[in-house]
Protein backbone atom coordinates (compact mmCIF):
# COMPACT_ATOMS: atom_id res chain seq x y z
CA UNK A 1 0.00 0.00 0.00
CA UNK A 2 1.21 3.47 -0.85
CA UNK A 3 2.26 5.70 2.00
CA UNK A 4 0.47 8.53 0.93
CA UNK A 5 -2.19 7.32 -1.64
CA UNK A 6 -3.82 9.37 -4.16
CA UNK A 7 -6.13 7.89 -7.12
CA UNK A 8 -4.60 7.76 -10.85
CA UNK A 9 -0.89 8.44 -11.56
CA UNK A 10 1.36 10.30 -9.91
CA UNK A 11 2.60 12.78 -12.90
CA UNK A 12 5.90 12.68 -12.06
CA UNK A 13 7.69 15.55 -13.78
CA UNK A 14 11.10 15.86 -11.78
CA UNK A 15 14.14 16.10 -13.87
CA UNK A 16 14.45 12.58 -12.63
CA UNK A 17 14.28 10.05 -11.41
CA UNK A 18 11.44 9.82 -14.12
CA UNK A 19 8.73 7.51 -15.22
CA UNK A 20 9.54 3.88 -15.61
CA UNK A 21 7.82 2.14 -19.09
CA UNK A 22 5.63 -0.59 -18.54
CA UNK A 23 8.13 -3.33 -20.64
CA UNK A 24 10.88 -2.16 -18.36
CA UNK A 25 8.78 -3.28 -14.75
CA UNK A 26 7.70 -6.42 -16.22
CA UNK A 27 11.15 -7.06 -17.15
CA UNK A 28 12.74 -6.67 -13.71
CA UNK A 29 10.18 -7.87 -11.93
CA UNK A 30 11.78 -11.91 -11.54
CA UNK A 31 13.38 -13.60 -8.77
CA UNK A 32 17.34 -13.42 -8.08
CA UNK A 33 19.55 -15.91 -10.09
CA UNK A 34 23.50 -16.82 -9.42
CA UNK A 35 24.96 -13.92 -11.04
CA UNK A 36 28.11 -16.71 -11.33
CA UNK A 37 25.96 -18.74 -13.98
CA UNK A 38 26.61 -18.60 -18.01
CA UNK A 39 22.76 -16.61 -18.00
CA UNK A 40 24.19 -13.36 -16.64
CA UNK A 41 27.73 -13.26 -18.00
CA UNK A 42 26.15 -13.42 -21.67
CA UNK A 43 23.51 -10.79 -20.71
CA UNK A 44 26.52 -8.85 -19.36
CA UNK A 45 28.00 -9.39 -22.35
CA UNK A 46 25.10 -8.06 -24.51
CA UNK A 47 24.46 -4.74 -22.81
CA UNK A 48 28.36 -3.50 -22.46
CA UNK A 49 28.41 -3.71 -25.97
CA UNK A 50 25.12 -2.30 -26.24
CA UNK A 51 25.58 0.49 -24.04
CA UNK A 52 28.47 2.06 -25.91
CA UNK A 53 25.88 3.06 -28.60
CA UNK A 54 24.29 5.60 -26.27
CA UNK A 55 27.56 7.12 -25.98
CA UNK A 56 28.37 6.84 -29.54
CA UNK A 57 31.42 5.22 -28.89
CA UNK A 58 33.06 2.21 -30.73
CA UNK A 59 36.61 2.88 -28.66
CA UNK A 60 35.04 3.26 -24.77
CA UNK A 61 35.08 0.70 -22.33
CA UNK A 62 31.68 0.81 -20.01
CA UNK A 63 31.40 -0.13 -16.19
CA UNK A 64 27.95 -1.09 -14.77
CA UNK A 65 28.49 0.10 -11.21
CA UNK A 66 25.77 -0.47 -8.55
CA UNK A 67 25.90 3.27 -7.16
CA UNK A 68 24.68 6.27 -8.37
CA UNK A 69 25.84 9.50 -10.25
CA UNK A 70 27.76 10.63 -7.67
CA UNK A 71 29.69 7.01 -7.18
CA UNK A 72 30.04 7.11 -11.02
CA UNK A 73 31.39 10.94 -10.62
CA UNK A 74 34.30 9.05 -7.99
CA UNK A 75 34.79 6.43 -10.34
CA UNK A 76 35.79 9.01 -13.36
CA UNK A 77 37.72 10.92 -11.20
CA UNK A 78 39.77 8.62 -8.73
CA UNK A 79 40.65 6.51 -11.38
CA UNK A 80 42.51 8.79 -13.82
CA UNK A 81 43.78 11.00 -11.47
CA UNK A 82 45.95 11.91 -8.07
CA UNK A 83 45.95 13.63 -5.18
CA UNK A 84 47.09 17.04 -5.86
CA UNK A 85 46.35 17.32 -9.69
CA UNK A 86 45.04 19.94 -11.01
CA UNK A 87 41.61 19.90 -12.34
CA UNK A 88 39.49 22.88 -14.02
CA UNK A 89 36.06 22.69 -13.37
CA UNK A 90 32.78 24.91 -14.18
CA UNK A 91 30.70 25.54 -11.11
CA UNK A 92 27.19 26.86 -13.38
CA UNK A 93 24.18 25.01 -10.81
CA UNK A 94 23.70 22.70 -7.68
CA UNK A 95 25.18 19.80 -9.40
CA UNK A 96 28.19 20.87 -10.71
CA UNK A 97 29.13 22.62 -7.09
CA UNK A 98 28.55 19.53 -5.83
CA UNK A 99 30.94 17.89 -8.36
CA UNK A 100 33.56 20.59 -7.31
CA UNK A 101 33.10 19.81 -3.43
CA UNK A 102 33.82 16.12 -4.46
CA UNK A 103 36.88 16.98 -6.36
CA UNK A 104 38.42 19.09 -3.71
CA UNK A 105 37.02 16.54 -0.40
CA UNK A 106 38.87 13.61 -3.11
CA UNK A 107 42.66 16.21 -2.53
CA UNK A 108 42.29 17.41 -6.01
CA UNK A 109 43.35 21.14 -6.88
CA UNK A 110 40.20 22.25 -8.17
CA UNK A 111 40.65 25.63 -10.71
CA UNK A 112 36.59 26.80 -10.43
CA UNK A 113 35.51 28.93 -13.33
CA UNK A 114 32.19 30.49 -12.03
CA UNK A 115 29.34 31.83 -13.81
CA UNK A 116 26.11 33.25 -12.93
CA UNK A 117 23.50 30.66 -12.63
CA UNK A 118 21.36 30.69 -15.66
CA UNK A 119 24.54 30.89 -17.96
CA UNK A 120 26.53 28.07 -18.93
CA UNK A 121 29.94 27.47 -18.45
CA UNK A 122 32.60 30.11 -19.37
CA UNK A 123 34.40 28.63 -22.23
CA UNK A 124 36.48 32.13 -22.86
CA UNK A 125 38.27 31.82 -19.26
CA UNK A 126 39.10 27.94 -20.24
CA UNK A 127 40.41 29.33 -22.96
CA UNK A 128 42.48 31.50 -21.19
CA UNK A 129 43.58 29.06 -18.73
CA UNK A 130 44.32 26.61 -21.17
CA UNK A 131 46.76 29.38 -23.19
CA UNK A 132 48.65 30.07 -20.34
CA UNK A 133 49.38 26.41 -19.41
CA UNK A 134 52.44 25.70 -21.47
CA UNK A 135 53.53 23.25 -18.89
CA UNK A 136 50.65 21.41 -19.27
CA UNK A 137 49.81 21.36 -15.55
CA UNK A 138 45.91 21.27 -16.09
CA UNK A 139 45.45 17.56 -15.88
CA UNK A 140 41.86 17.21 -16.25
CA UNK A 141 38.78 19.15 -17.61
CA UNK A 142 35.60 18.29 -15.68
CA UNK A 143 31.97 19.84 -16.91
CA UNK A 144 28.22 18.73 -16.41
CA UNK A 145 26.93 19.04 -19.92
CA UNK A 146 23.41 19.51 -18.56
CA UNK A 147 22.98 20.77 -15.38
CA UNK A 148 20.10 19.65 -13.61
CA UNK A 149 19.35 23.05 -11.58
CA UNK A 150 19.22 25.46 -13.99
CA UNK A 151 18.09 23.62 -16.88
CA UNK A 152 21.43 24.64 -18.92
CA UNK A 153 23.17 22.66 -21.19
CA UNK A 154 27.24 22.90 -22.78
CA UNK A 155 28.55 23.06 -25.83
CA UNK A 156 30.64 20.22 -25.48
CA UNK A 157 31.90 20.52 -28.93
CA UNK A 158 33.92 23.92 -28.07
CA UNK A 159 35.52 22.10 -25.34
CA UNK A 160 37.19 19.65 -27.89
CA UNK A 161 38.13 22.23 -29.71
CA UNK A 162 39.73 24.44 -27.63
CA UNK A 163 41.77 21.62 -25.97
CA UNK A 164 42.69 20.53 -29.71
CA UNK A 165 43.74 24.37 -30.57
CA UNK A 166 45.80 24.55 -27.62
CA UNK A 167 47.15 21.09 -28.00
CA UNK A 168 46.35 20.58 -24.86
CA UNK A 169 46.65 17.00 -23.11
CA UNK A 170 44.50 17.21 -20.37
CA UNK A 171 41.34 14.35 -19.55
CA UNK A 172 38.28 15.71 -21.02
CA UNK A 173 35.81 13.96 -17.95
CA UNK A 174 31.77 14.53 -18.36
CA UNK A 175 28.94 14.75 -16.26
CA UNK A 176 26.12 12.99 -19.31
CA UNK A 177 23.68 12.10 -16.26
CA UNK A 178 20.87 13.81 -17.62
CA UNK A 179 21.84 14.27 -21.01
CA UNK A 180 22.86 11.00 -22.04
CA UNK A 181 19.70 9.22 -24.19
CA UNK A 182 18.36 12.57 -24.70
CA UNK A 183 20.78 15.08 -25.62
CA UNK A 184 23.04 14.78 -28.74
CA UNK A 185 25.96 13.23 -27.50
CA UNK A 186 28.79 12.15 -29.37
CA UNK A 187 32.00 10.79 -27.45
CA UNK A 188 34.40 9.62 -29.92
CA UNK A 189 33.51 12.64 -32.28
CA UNK A 190 34.08 15.05 -29.47
CA UNK A 191 37.07 12.96 -27.86
CA UNK A 192 35.53 12.76 -24.54
CA UNK A 193 37.82 10.79 -22.54
CA UNK A 194 35.26 9.50 -19.51
CA UNK A 195 31.64 10.15 -19.68
CA UNK A 196 29.00 8.86 -17.19
CA UNK A 197 25.10 8.69 -16.57
CA UNK A 198 22.68 7.61 -13.92
CA UNK A 199 19.90 4.84 -14.61
CA UNK A 200 16.91 7.36 -13.09
CA UNK A 201 17.26 9.73 -15.91
CA UNK A 202 16.94 9.76 -19.59
CA UNK A 203 17.43 5.76 -19.28
CA UNK A 204 13.79 5.55 -17.48
CA UNK A 205 14.79 2.50 -15.16
CA UNK A 206 15.21 3.06 -11.17
CA UNK A 207 17.74 4.35 -9.29
CA UNK A 208 20.73 2.24 -8.97
CA UNK A 209 23.17 1.82 -11.37
CA UNK A 210 26.16 4.11 -12.61
CA UNK A 211 27.38 3.70 -16.36
CA UNK A 212 30.65 5.09 -16.43
CA UNK A 213 32.65 4.72 -20.02
CA UNK A 214 36.39 5.49 -20.86
CA UNK A 215 38.13 6.12 -23.27
CA UNK A 216 41.70 4.37 -24.14
CA UNK A 217 43.37 6.97 -23.16
CA UNK A 218 41.63 7.33 -19.73
CA UNK A 219 42.17 3.62 -18.88
CA UNK A 220 45.92 4.66 -19.70
CA UNK A 221 45.74 7.10 -17.25
CA UNK A 222 44.19 4.91 -14.59
CA UNK A 223 47.58 2.60 -14.73
CA UNK A 224 49.16 5.40 -12.88
CA UNK A 225 46.60 7.53 -11.29
CA UNK A 226 47.23 7.05 -7.70
CA UNK A 227 44.19 7.93 -6.35
CA UNK A 228 43.16 5.46 -3.41
CA UNK A 229 39.52 3.53 -4.73
CA UNK A 230 38.21 0.24 -3.98
CA UNK A 231 34.78 -0.27 -5.41
CA UNK A 232 35.07 1.73 -8.05
CA UNK A 233 38.33 0.02 -9.18
CA UNK A 234 37.76 -0.36 -13.17
CA UNK A 235 40.96 -2.63 -12.98
CA UNK A 236 39.05 -5.14 -11.27
CA UNK A 237 36.05 -5.21 -13.65
CA UNK A 238 38.74 -5.32 -16.52
CA UNK A 239 40.29 -8.13 -14.81
CA UNK A 240 36.72 -10.38 -14.92
CA UNK A 241 36.34 -8.62 -18.38
CA UNK A 242 39.19 -10.30 -19.33
CA UNK A 243 37.89 -13.95 -17.53
CA UNK A 244 34.45 -13.26 -19.16
CA UNK A 245 32.54 -13.23 -15.70
CA UNK A 246 32.77 -9.24 -15.88
CA UNK A 247 31.50 -8.82 -12.48
CA UNK A 248 34.01 -8.42 -9.57
CA UNK A 249 31.22 -8.06 -7.26
CA UNK A 250 27.50 -9.13 -6.71
CA UNK A 251 25.45 -6.96 -9.66
CA UNK A 252 21.73 -6.04 -9.32
CA UNK A 253 20.04 -8.51 -11.53
CA UNK A 254 16.45 -6.82 -11.66
CA UNK A 255 18.42 -3.44 -13.15
CA UNK A 256 20.23 -5.89 -15.29
CA UNK A 257 17.16 -7.05 -17.06
CA UNK A 258 15.58 -3.82 -16.83
CA UNK A 259 18.65 -2.15 -18.93
CA UNK A 260 18.44 -4.77 -21.35
CA UNK A 261 14.52 -3.88 -21.80
CA UNK A 262 15.14 -0.17 -21.58
CA UNK A 263 18.02 -0.05 -24.55
CA UNK A 264 15.50 -2.16 -26.33
CA UNK A 265 12.99 0.33 -25.94
CA UNK A 266 15.73 2.86 -26.96
CA UNK A 267 16.75 1.09 -30.39
CA UNK A 268 13.14 0.16 -30.91
CA UNK A 269 12.42 3.81 -31.14
CA UNK A 270 15.97 4.97 -32.80
CA UNK A 271 18.53 6.88 -30.81
CA UNK A 272 18.41 9.99 -32.88
CA UNK A 273 14.18 9.81 -32.77
CA UNK A 274 14.38 9.64 -28.68
CA UNK A 275 16.64 12.98 -29.38
CA UNK A 276 14.15 14.83 -31.80
CA UNK A 277 11.52 13.38 -29.00
CA UNK A 278 13.53 15.76 -25.77
CA UNK A 279 13.58 18.57 -28.69
CA UNK A 280 10.16 18.30 -29.15
CA UNK A 281 9.16 18.43 -25.40
CA UNK A 282 11.81 21.22 -24.43
CA UNK A 283 10.67 23.29 -27.42
CA UNK A 284 7.06 23.01 -26.35
CA UNK A 285 8.17 23.22 -22.46
CA UNK A 286 9.52 26.75 -23.46
CA UNK A 287 6.43 27.84 -25.58
CA UNK A 288 4.09 27.37 -22.43
CA UNK A 289 6.61 29.09 -19.97
CA UNK A 290 6.46 32.25 -22.93
CA UNK A 291 2.95 32.11 -23.08
CA UNK A 292 2.46 32.42 -19.20
CA UNK A 293 4.62 35.40 -19.37
CA UNK A 294 7.22 34.05 -17.28
CA UNK A 295 10.79 33.68 -18.13
CA UNK A 296 13.36 30.93 -18.00
CA UNK A 297 16.25 30.40 -15.80
CA UNK A 298 18.45 30.05 -18.65
CA UNK A 299 19.57 33.52 -19.94
CA UNK A 300 20.24 32.24 -23.75
CA UNK A 301 18.52 30.47 -26.33
CA UNK A 302 22.33 28.06 -27.19
CA UNK A 303 21.99 27.26 -23.27
CA UNK A 304 18.36 25.68 -23.42
CA UNK A 305 17.83 22.34 -22.39
CA UNK A 306 16.01 19.69 -23.92
CA UNK A 307 15.39 17.84 -20.71
CA UNK A 308 14.63 20.29 -17.96
CA UNK A 309 13.23 23.65 -17.59
CA UNK A 310 13.36 25.48 -14.80
CA UNK A 311 10.94 28.61 -14.42
CA UNK A 312 11.91 31.86 -12.60
CA UNK A 313 8.31 32.97 -10.81
CA UNK A 314 7.93 36.46 -9.88
CA UNK A 315 9.53 37.90 -6.38
CA UNK A 316 5.94 37.73 -4.70
CA UNK A 317 5.58 33.65 -5.22
CA UNK A 318 7.65 31.34 -3.29
CA UNK A 319 8.23 28.68 -6.23
CA UNK A 320 8.35 25.87 -2.84
CA UNK A 321 4.58 26.57 -2.71
CA UNK A 322 4.16 25.54 -5.81
CA UNK A 323 5.42 22.36 -5.67
CA UNK A 324 4.63 21.05 -2.38
CA UNK A 325 0.70 22.11 -3.71
CA UNK A 326 1.33 20.21 -6.87
CA UNK A 327 1.40 17.25 -5.02
CA UNK A 328 -0.59 17.55 -2.23
CA UNK A 329 -3.86 18.95 -4.62
CA UNK A 330 -3.13 17.61 -8.21
CA UNK A 331 -0.63 14.42 -7.57
CA UNK A 332 1.72 16.40 -9.81
CA UNK A 333 5.77 16.14 -8.60
CA UNK A 334 7.72 18.85 -10.06
CA UNK A 335 11.21 19.76 -9.45
CA UNK A 336 12.46 22.09 -6.30
CA UNK A 337 14.69 25.24 -6.88
CA UNK A 338 18.14 24.21 -5.13
CA UNK A 339 20.43 26.25 -3.45
CA UNK A 340 20.88 29.67 -4.99
CA UNK A 341 17.49 29.29 -6.83
CA UNK A 342 15.61 28.06 -3.83
CA UNK A 343 12.17 29.33 -3.50
CA UNK A 344 12.95 31.06 -7.47
CA UNK A 345 12.53 28.70 -10.10
CA UNK A 346 10.21 25.53 -10.12
CA UNK A 347 11.72 22.74 -12.73
CA UNK A 348 9.73 20.58 -15.01
CA UNK A 349 11.51 17.64 -15.92
CA UNK A 350 10.84 16.64 -19.56
CA UNK A 351 12.87 13.15 -20.02
CA UNK A 352 13.02 9.94 -20.35
CA UNK A 353 9.82 7.87 -21.76
CA UNK A 354 7.23 10.43 -21.81
CA UNK A 355 5.15 11.28 -24.94
CA UNK A 356 3.55 14.93 -25.56
CA UNK A 357 0.24 14.18 -23.96
CA UNK A 358 1.80 13.12 -20.93
CA UNK A 359 3.80 16.41 -21.15
CA UNK A 360 0.74 18.49 -21.77
CA UNK A 361 -1.25 17.53 -18.69
CA UNK A 362 1.78 18.47 -16.73
CA UNK A 363 1.82 21.83 -18.45
CA UNK A 364 -2.35 22.19 -17.76
CA UNK A 365 -1.48 21.07 -13.96
CA UNK A 366 1.15 23.96 -13.98
CA UNK A 367 -1.72 26.45 -14.59
CA UNK A 368 -3.76 25.60 -12.02
CA UNK A 369 -0.87 25.93 -9.85
CA UNK A 370 0.39 29.02 -11.13
CA UNK A 371 -3.49 30.37 -10.27
CA UNK A 372 -3.73 28.47 -6.90
CA UNK A 373 -0.73 30.90 -5.68
CA UNK A 374 -1.95 34.04 -7.07
CA UNK A 375 -0.04 34.59 -10.42
CA UNK A 376 -2.55 36.08 -12.74
CA UNK A 377 -2.03 33.33 -15.85
CA UNK A 378 -4.85 32.31 -18.30
CA UNK A 379 -5.45 29.25 -18.04
CA UNK A 380 -5.46 27.37 -21.36
CA UNK A 381 -2.75 29.49 -22.56
CA UNK A 382 0.58 27.49 -22.19
CA UNK A 383 -1.60 24.52 -23.14
CA UNK A 384 -2.64 26.20 -26.33
CA UNK A 385 1.03 27.31 -27.20
CA UNK A 386 2.50 24.07 -26.78
CA UNK A 387 -0.66 22.01 -28.29
CA UNK A 388 -0.22 24.62 -31.50
CA UNK A 389 3.41 23.60 -31.84
CA UNK A 390 3.25 19.86 -31.33
CA UNK A 391 0.10 19.04 -33.78
CA UNK A 392 2.36 20.39 -36.22
CA UNK A 393 5.50 18.51 -35.48
CA UNK A 394 4.71 15.16 -33.47
CA UNK A 395 5.72 12.37 -36.56
CA UNK A 396 3.39 9.36 -36.69
CA UNK A 397 4.70 6.49 -34.49
CA UNK A 398 7.13 4.27 -36.74
CA UNK A 399 6.04 0.77 -35.77
CA UNK A 400 1.92 1.69 -35.93
CA UNK A 401 2.41 3.26 -40.20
Amino acid sequence: MDYVYGPGRNHLFVPGPVNIPEPVIRAMNRNNEDYRSPAVPALTKTLLEDVKKIFKTTSGTPFLIPTTGTGAWESALTNTLSPGDRTISFLIGQFSLLWIDQQQRLNFNVDVIESEWGQGANLDILASKLAADSAHTIKAICIVHNETATGVTNDLSKVRKLLDEYRHPALFLVDGVSSICALDFRMDEWGIDVALTGSQKALSLPTGMGIVCASPKALEASKTARSVRVFFDWKDYLKFYKMGTFWPYTPSIQLLYGLRAALDLIFEEGLENVIARHSRLGHATRLAVEAWGLKNCTQKEEWYSNTVTAVVVPPYIDSTEIVKRGWKRYNLSLGLGLNKVAGKVFRIGHLGNLNELQLLGCLAGVEMLLKDVGYPVKLGSGVAAACAYLQNSIPLIPSRI
